[in-house]
């Protein structure tokens, strides 16, 4: 790990420490939201809740095995002597790390997927796996070094390809599932927990959570905000209403299968108030909070914590608050 992410991690870690009984009373909030003139008030856009019931194809055993199949005779090459690196970078798809040899450097136990970290953590250094499988495709891993609770790992990917056949079962399954919601034998709720595909929405009802930072998320998405294939989809929609399954196809993954879309709420444009914005100044006011707690707690260390500062650098302004006023009148 580079030296400046180990640091910022460290320095992260702290802070959320420093903060972690850092709470917000609605009374705070209220009181915050008070100190806004009314011409001051934020404009807040557009905003919808969004459903998704997301379907991958399945693809069968038999459909796959020719990827299995070429990935293991990826394997036998090196076994008998080829470059790990030179197959990864000639036949590996996977985008993050092919041009460079397979080499993903050293992961932990929650770096990846588990069927990865199995046997990531399984084998000895020069050690490589048969091949497995994950949501991503097949894979075979190779590890280089172990390092206490790390490793230092390199694979090769192949990713089995929809077939026309997969499509269609699954648009099957969709157009099942969308009748058994229009007749009300099932909720749309209830479908997206036993069928969707997409694992994070999947049981949260299959709603769709918008995240402005790593500690609060939301139902509530601006439409700026929404995925441009979905905003097509809803942009007519009624709420309460589902949409009949659309293909999609994503850039970022490839993936491609059907979603079934629900219009939960829909929020027009209006100034900031705490009925229907309270999370939203309630966030504010806890990051204002935490802030506070942070500069007090870096006031209080600043006057009992010794740094040794480069004279070359006691001039800078970021490090003059650090520099001794006492030595500053000598």
């Amino acid at each position: 790990m580079r030296p400046e992410i180990k640091e910022g991690l460290i320095a992260e870690k702290m802070q959320q420490k420093i903060t972690e009984n850092t709470n917000v009373t609605p009374l705070d909030v209220k009181k915050y939201f008070e100190t806004y003139h009314k011409d001051s008030l934020p404009d807040i856009g557009t905003e919808v809740e969004v459903g998704e019931i997301a379907l991958y194809p399945k693809l069968t055993k038999a459909e796959k095995q020719k990827y299995y199949d070429k990935l293991d005779a990826i394997r036998l090459r090196v076994k008998s002597g080829e470059d790990f690196a030179f197959l990864a970078k000639t036949y590996s798809e996977d985008p993050g790390s092919a041009s460079e040899g397979g080499d993903y450097g050293f992961i932990d136990r929650t770096t990846m997927v588990k069927e990865f970290t199995a046997w990531a953590f399984k084998l000895k250094a020069g050690e490589m796996s048969p091949v497995f499988e994950t949501d991503y495709g097949y894979h075979i891993v190779q590890v280089l070094e172990r390092r206490g609770e790390q490793a230092h790992v390199r694979h090769i990917l192949i990713k089995p390809q929809t077939t026309a056949a997969s499509l269609e079962r699954v648009k099957m399954k969709a157009d099942s599932i969308f009748k058994d919601i229009q007749d009300k034998k099932l909720p749309f709720f209830t479908a997206a927990s036993l069928y969707s595909d997409n694992k994070e929405t999947q049981y949260n009802g299959g709603m769709m959570l918008f995240s402005d930072n790593q500690t609060s998320r939301t139902t509530f998405i601006p439409v700026e905000k929404l995925d441009p294939s979905v905003f097509v989809v809803i942009d007519t929609m009624k709420v309460g209403t589902v949409s009949k399954p659309v293909s999609f196809s994503s850039e970022k993954d490839g993936k491609e299968g059907y979603k079934i879309f629900l219009l939960k709420s829909k929020i027009p444009p209006h100034k900031g108030n705490l009925e229907q914005d309270y999370p939203k100044f309630k966030e504010i006011a806890q990051s204002e909070k935490q802030s506070k707690v942070m500069s007090e707690w870096f006031q209080k260390r600043r006057e009992t914590t010794y740094i040794r500062i480069d004279e070359e650098f006691e001039t800078c302004d970021e490090m003059k608050l650090w520099v001794n006023k006492d030595k500053e009148k000598k």
